[in-house]
């Protein structure tokens, strides 16, 4: 196996590099091999090994197929138990996923689109007089947190806490490669969250709001409330979920639309070209780059033999420009019509808030767009995205009389 730092593909995948720019390293390794093993674990970035799955077919199969690559225990992010739903297999995660579902329906999250349309605003309104923001700092990373918190019932004072959260479970602040010191920092974290959430949980136990929280106290599977432990475990996963993941996404697509204006004044132009850009960037850019799963049993996929406890990457990124499945798959185009990409997976763990996602992201675009149709990237401004989940560190704007 591969271990030189510029061509092991897992190294590559992981390099400041790709994360700045995903799709050369994409098509190299879709060209060498679409499954493929690397001697370093793509997601820990630990030593023992990782098969990278690249090739959009096999990992719409690998995505469809927990019986074969399982989301159990796939990795660690401080918690205690399984997530549910998201570590949790079949058949147990459909009786989660017939709870969870019906509260991110596409009914019930067009329900929110006033309120939060209105929230979109008010973010807008702290800096859009000034002429210029980080779009990353003061708009994609506190925008999806508010959400969350207006959704669950939690007080909008407790953001700067859950966003620290987030940071020490997504990207703790340790020395490069000491993963030790990453999971001392992961599992205090993770006693933080358990906790508050314990206290969130007895406090609507004695009086129910209209949050998503009351709700989950009172919802009932084959006739059996949840455990403390199972809502625990759900709002876990919601916190990481809900608070991440959107703020890379909304940072992705407005660096692509920065640099590219022509294809930004066709939304501005036509707004109801929204849903479709939202689809189609998220194919193009691919925020959460990969995804992990464990051999439960022995298969082969590709060329390669996968044994039980193998670990196993999915590179969601590198399906979405698979040229077997897309036309032109490099290219970005918003009459792409059929596009079936993976960023929110596929099959039973496909993502449980991607219509909350997509209403987040689309109203996030319509209205800055609306607002502050004209911005560029200052001249020399340096910035990087994370890997893993392309997220800036900061994405500078100058708009209004400073943008031409």
């Amino acid at each position: 196996m591969d271990t030189n730092p510029e061509t092991d593909p897992a190294m590559l995948l992981f390099s400041q590099e790709a994360a700045d720019d995903p799709h050369e390293p994409y098509r190299d390794l879709l060209d060498r091999c679409p499954v493929t093993r690397s001697e370093t674990g793509a997601v820990s970035g630990e030593a023992g090994g990782s098969v990278l799955v690249l090739g959009f077919e096999d990992l719409n199969w690998a995505l469809k197929h927990p019986e074969f690559l399982s989301s159990e225990g796939a990795v660690s992010i401080g918690n205690d138990r399984p997530l549910i739903p998201l570590q949790i297999d079949p058949p147990d995660h459909a009786k989660y996923r017939r709870l969870l579902d019906p509260e991110f329906s596409p009914k019930k999250m067009a329900a929110l689109e006033p309120d939060f349309r209105v929230l979109v605003n008010q973010v807008i309104d702290t800096f859009a007089d000034r002429g210029q923001c980080d779009f990353h700092e003061e708009f994609a990373t506190p925008l999806p947190s508010t959400f969350f918190l207006r959704l669950t019932g939690l007080p909008l004072d407790d953001l700067p806490v859950f966003l620290q959260w987030r940071d020490n479970i997504i990207r703790p602040d340790v020395e490069p490669g000491d993963m030790d010191a990453a999971a001392e920092i992961r599992a205090a974290t993770g006693r933080d969250i358990y906790a508050y959430f314990e206290r969130a949980l007895d406090e609507r136990s004695e009086q129910r709001d209209d949050g998503l929280l009351s709700r989950l106290l009172d919802a009932e599977i084959e006739g059996e409330r949840l455990t403390r432990e199972e809502l625990l475990d759900i709002c876990y996963l919601l916190i990481i979920a809900g608070l991440d993941t959107v703020t890379a996404t909304l940072d992705c697509m407005v660096h692509y639309l920065a640099l590219h204006p022509d294809e930004r004044r066709r939304l501005v132009d036509d707004p109801s070209l929204s849903p479709a850009v939202v689809e189609e960037l998220m194919r193009f850019e691919t925020p959460v780059m990969v995804t992990p799963r464990t051999v439960k049993q022995d298969v082969k996929l590709g060329d390669v033999e996968l044994r039980t406890g193998d670990s196993v990457t999915l590179v969601l990124g590198a399906g979405n420009i698979d040229k077997t499945e897309f036309v032109d798959a490099e290219t970005v185009d918003f009459a792409r019509g059929r596009n079936r990409h993976l960023a929110f997976g596929a099959g039973p763990h496909r993502c449980l808030g991607s219509h909350l996602a997509r209403l987040e992201v689309r109203l996030a675009l319509e209205e800055w767009h609306r607002r502050i149709p004209d911005y560029r990237i200052p001249d020399g401004a340096e910035f990087h995205f994370s890997p893993g989940i392309r997220q800036a560190n900061t994405l500078p704007l100058v708009f209004g009389n400073g943008s031409s």
